[in-house]
């Protein structure tokens, strides 16, 4: 029943999904005005602590910040405890897997200059588009920064922070990430 009113709530911000989402805990899901922010079909999206054995620390987290913002996750996309931020676009292909805690920010939050920052600028915080691509698993803990494109069936180990254009097939790990092998 809970689930029911929840998917509700989600049609009454204009957030769109597909048939046979699946929601293990109740995520925090927040569309602006305007903005676009749809679901794939068969998505599981893990946000309750024993959802996810790995040891989740928030529920999962999916927001676009403005209006001209847009997040569009695939089909069948596996999500746990994980944030996804948009000023700008996020992509995520279909049947990706996207691990406990993980962070996929498009924009810096805050602007990097100094004088934009005391006057809270918030036309001067940086944002450019991520797009994540088909069946693509993304590990615990790993933070993709703006501007990241990771092609199919890419892998990106615990932990790594990932920044910049990878190939598909590619192994990435590290701080900063890098290609560690092909598959």
């Amino acid at each position: 029943m809970l689930t029911f009113l929840y998917k509700l709530f989600l049609k009454l911000q204009n957030v769109k999904y597909g048939k046979r989402l699946i929601l293990k805990g109740l995520p925090v899901i927040f569309n602006k005005k305007g903005a676009t922010l749809s679901i794939g079909e068969g998505c599981i999206i893990k946000s309750s602590f024993l959802s996810n054995l790995v040891g989740l620390y928030s529920k999962t987290i999916i927001l676009t910040r403005t209006p001209e913002a847009c997040v569009e996750i695939g089909n069948h996309v596996g999500i746990s405890g994980a944030t996804i931020y948009a000023r700008s676009r996020i992509e995520i292909g279909d049947y990706t897997n996207i691990g406990g805690n993980v962070k996929i920010l498009d924009n810096d939050f805050h602007p990097v200059e100094p004088e934009a920052r005391l006057l809270d600028d918030k036309n001067q915080i940086g944002t450019a588009p991520i797009h994540i691509g088909r069946n693509c698993f993304i590990g615990c803990n790993v933070i993709i920064l703006k501007g990241s494109n990771l092609g199919d069936n890419c892998v990106v180990g615990a932990g790594a922070v990932v920044s910049g254009t990878f190939e598909s097939g590619c192994v990435i790990a590290g701080n900063p990430a890098r290609t560690i092998k092909r598959v």
